[in-house]
């Protein structure tokens, strides 16, 4: 994303102190299980090295699984070698992948193939994904924008296994339609979900893991569209059985921007998904049974012994819902969904602490971006 938003400074250019900010958010939130990606574009950093300098950025203030672009030959070579100061060795299971994004219609461009011949040789992950407007990229109808995708899924998927046999690869899905009206990406649509449904399906009839994306809108705010259309996408993703959901927290504004109050509020969502997919226990003790003859008819529960041992962990414990009535709302300061995601992801911050890094394989990385910078120094490298 090349821009980045919060309700303090509105839009503006990314730089890498809010994609360090968006890392130690994603640290510090359980709902996300892996941090680092390009959720915003650092532009304050040369393009030539900015690979460099987020893969750092992610060892020293997460731990949770990195991702870098898997974006020609170079890019994911440098990441490959700064995997291996921090693992030892890449042998066994994977540490790292990236999205491989199909140059639809039919058509995978050299700096795709150099990532996926990249990281499939070195047994990491690929997630082979159509970039799919339907009307645009592909046929109009989501019928054929869905045979498009698998064709192309496909196509990538074979050449994992020519170049790696038994390399890891997910069969992706980014099919969405375009607004007709206006030629621009439409995101969290009937259509879109429907894709996303028969996507998990052909994933399944191939045995593969799949990529979904959820919290996706064309919204340019965290307003009721955003919210609208990224439950439209989440739900979908969900009833999906989708394995790895790119994309779950503050996108806005078609994915050119991200916003610091649309991430929490995803986050709410992600972590309400965790809560009921986890489901609900039914036995003697959540049946109640001598609760409800205890209370009897007319009665009410507050007080019994049954709520009152459970009422801390009985329900899903809101960080973001105002449920006070319109009067006490008023007299705490009226605040919006979006005000109260604010202070969030600010005490957030706050309490943020940095995951434990070995020093010297911290000085190891600094060493290793410190050297690639003078040798990539005038290259003209593009992600």
């Amino acid at each position: 994303m090349a821009y980045a938003t919060d309700l303090d400074r509105g839009r503006r250019p990314g730089t890498m102190a809010d994609y360090e900010n968006l890392l130690r958010l994603s640290q510090s939130c359980h709902a996300l299980h892996f941090a680092a990606w390009e959720q915003v574009t650092a532009q304050d950093v040369p393009v030539n090295v900015r690979h460099l300098h987020r893969v750092r950025a992610a060892f020293r203030l997460t731990d949770k699984v990195v991702m870098e672009a898997a974006h020609g030959r170079v890019i994911p070579a440098d990441t490959l070698a700064m995997m291996r100061i921090v693992y030892g060795s890449l042998d066994g299971d994977p540490v790292t992948g990236d999205v491989i994004n199909v140059n639809s219609p039919l058509r995978y461009d050299e700096r795709m193939l150099g990532g996926l011949i990249s990281y499939a040789r070195a047994g990491q992950v690929t997630f082979i994904t159509p970039f799919i407007l339907a009307g645009a990229t592909s046929p109009v109808t989501i019928a054929a924008a869905l045979a498009q995708q698998n064709a192309e899924v496909l196509a990538g998927v074979a050449l994992t296994q020519l170049v790696q046999p038994g390399a890891p690869v997910i069969y992706g899905g980014f099919t969405t339609p375009i607004d007709l009206r206006r030629g621009s990406p439409a995101f969290g649509t009937p259509e879109s979900a429907w894709a996303a449904l028969v996507g998990g399906q052909l994933a399944r009839r191939y045995g593969l893991p799949t990529r979904g994306s959820g919290g996706l809108t064309s919204s340019q705010t965290a307003d009721a569209q955003a919210a609208t259309e990224s439950l439209w996408s989440l739900w979908p993703a969900v009833l999906a059985g989708t394995d790895l959901v790119m994309h779950a927290a503050g996108w806005l504004d078609g994915g050119l921007t991200v916003s610091f109050e649309k991430f929490i509020l995803d986050l709410e969502n992600l972590a309400m998904f965790q809560h009921f997919l986890a489901g609900f226990a039914v036995d003697d003790d959540a049946l109640a049974l001598a609760a409800i003859a205890e209370v009897g008819p007319g009665g009410h529960h507050l007080g019994t012994n049954h709520t009152q041992a459970r009422y801390r962990n009985a329900f899903f414990p809101t960080t973001l819902a105002d449920r006070q009535g319109h009067d006490a709302w008023l007299a705490a300061g009226g605040q919006d969904a979006a005000q109260r995601a604010n202070a969030v992801w600010k005490a957030m911050l706050d309490a943020y602490e940095p995951p434990p890094l070995d020093p010297g394989v911290a000085e190891a990385l600094d060493d290793y971006v410190a050297r690639r910078e003078r040798e990539l120094a005038g290259s003209q490298l593009y992600e």
